[in-house]
């Protein structure tokens, strides 16, 4: 198939790209490499993407003319967007590249007759505080992200709901593993006990559970929807492990792999920070046949070999 990956250069987008092409399709990447966190990490994932014969354009899908870069697209696997709850990024780039990006590039896929699927990837954010519920329960989003985020997913739902527009959303739990942006949990405690550095843990986020899904899970999923179009059109599905941990199990699980204890600097509370999450993925095995099995254990090993490798 002829599908088009945006986000690629990212953590998960890297890795559903490359897995796409291990499968045989033709794989279109998209991303802005834009500068919320180092551009060298995102150059290494396209690097590699292009290794494996992934094509991956530098383009904004906020402001980018995006037809020529549609031409022939079977599936759109929709994961570029403004991530993270930082203080730092202002309310004006959430909007942007999670809502008019979103509606951009959704208005721009209606014209293509090749379609036969829009793959919007969401968010547990959009539960709020506490994620534990079915793919109908009431929305509460707590972070301009949540926000932005589920507003990006209904644009594409309310699209597939008045026009027919073939489109699902996907809501993803708590991805980690290698190529991780470095900004988050697993990366953090990694490189911190690695390098002997402090690392940041914000205040009573030692208590916080979740449910930590490992990337190859995550792109399982993904994968599943191409054999399962037909039934996922209009549908939204929870992606994640029902295994729930701490934060503060986590890193220990970190510190019993490595050998070596982690560093704390105190922070202050994060606004918009979920409590606890835990993916009821019920939806997802019925129709979907979807079945995460890599534990905290076995995800995290591999997370620190790969870390281990790339500073050797």
């Amino acid at each position: 198939m002829n599908i088009l990956v945006t986000g690629a250069a990212g953590f998960i987008g890297s890795h559903l790209a490359q897995r796409l092409r291990t499968l045989g399709h033709e794989v279109h990447g998209i991303d802005n490499f834009d500068g919320y966190y180092d551009r060298a990490l995102k150059d290494d994932n396209a690097a590699e993407l292009r290794a494996h014969g992934v094509t991956v354009t530098e383009a904004d899908l906020a402001g980018a003319q995006l037809d020529d870069l549609l031409q022939d697209i079977e599936i759109v696997y929709h994961l570029a967007g403004q991530p993270g709850i930082s203080e730092n990024v202002p309310f004006r780039s959430y909007l942007r590249n999670n809502v008019i990006a979103t509606q951009r590039l959704a208005q721009a896929c209606q014209a293509i007759n090749t379609l036969q699927c829009f793959v919007n990837i969401s968010t547990s954010s959009v539960y709020g505080v506490h994620a534990t519920s079915t793919e109908d329960s009431e929305t509460k989003p707590t972070s301009d992200y949540g926000t932005t985020k589920l507003a990006a997913e209904q644009i594409i739902l309310s699209m597939q709901r008045s026009y027919g527009f073939p489109a699902c959303s996907l809501r993803i739990f708590s991805v980690y593993g290698p190529r991780e942006r470095p900004d988050k949990l697993y990366p953090r405690v990694i490189t911190s006990i690695l390098g002997t550095s402090e690392f940041p843990l914000y205040e009573g986020s030692l208590e916080h559970s979740r449910s930590f899904t490992y990337i190859d899970d995550v792109v399982d999923a993904f994968v599943l929807i191409l054999n399962n179009v037909d039934v996922s059109l209009g549908e939204i599905f929870n992606i994640g492990s029902e295994t729930e941990i701490t934060t503060r199990r986590g890193i220990e699980i970190v510190e019993e792999i490595t050998g070596r204890k982690a560093r704390f600097k105190s922070m202050p509370p994060r606004d918009g920070d979920q409590l606890r999450t835990l993916a009821n993925i019920e939806k997802a095995k019925r129709l979907l046949g979807y079945s995460p099995s890599t534990t905290p254990e076995e995800g995290l090993a591999r997370q620190i070999r790969w870390y281990q490798d790339k500073l050797q």
